[in-house]
């Protein structure tokens, strides 16, 4: 059975501050006292499963032990058809460079993997997540959304974080990266999933 979370503080499980801002977005209109892992310095564990839910798993639970407060934790990631799903849960990695995340990077080596394995267009692409919520009693609950596209060259668009400004998604001439803020918000894969948490924890 859902939990409640009207009117509670909920750490979400994060250092990445575009996926913060969507967070805070998403969640505006609700009773909720949001805060990242990055501001309360928590170190970030390893993710050491190969799919979605087992990575938000470890990424909740690991916020919602050392804080004593509800945690929620999202791992997402860019599956492309024509390199096998890659980069799937590794979508992070992909853009490591020197330490840190360069997503630029991350987009170039998709172009010249694309490129270099004589994709023919449209490279269609799907953007997934997961959702968990943990409770520092043990308690979880998950939800999923996802949304499908193609991948564009060059890229477009200077909004939105990731793979966003490469990701065209069915149904729309813009990318993710060239849409305004709420209209991204109202049809991504985070909405998606986050729109069955509200569905079980609010209503």
């Amino acid at each position: 059975m859902s939990r409640g979370l009207e009117g509670r503080k909920l750490v979400v499980a994060t250092h990445n501050a575009g996926k913060m801002a969507e967070m805070r977005a998403l969640f505006g209109p609700y009773n909720l006292g949001l805060v990242s892992a990055a501001e309360l310095e928590l170190p970030e564990p390893e993710e050491t499963e190969a799919n979605f839910l087992g990575n938000a798993r470890i990424k909740a639970n690991a916020a919602a032990r050392a804080t004593g407060l509800v945690a929620l934790a999202d791992d997402s990631g860019l599956e492309i058809d024509a390199l096998d799903g890659a980069p799937g849960v590794y979508t992070a990695n992909w853009a490591e460079v020197g330490g840190k995340r360069d997503f630029g990077h991350a987009m170039r080596r998709t172009h010249e993997e694309l490129s270099r394995r004589g994709a023919a267009e449209p490279w269609r692409a799907r953007f997934r997540c997961t959702l968990v919520l943990a409770w520092p009693d043990g308690h979880e609950e998950a939800f999923e959304g996802s949304v499908d596209g193609s991948l564009v060259w060059p890229i477009r668009g200077k909004e939105g974080h990731g793979y966003d400004p490469m990701f065209l998604p069915d149904g729309s001439a813009l990318t993710f990266a060239e849409m305004p803020e709420t209209e991204k918000n109202r049809i991504s894969h985070r909405s998606r999933a986050f729109a069955g948490l509200i569905h079980a924890c609010f209503t």
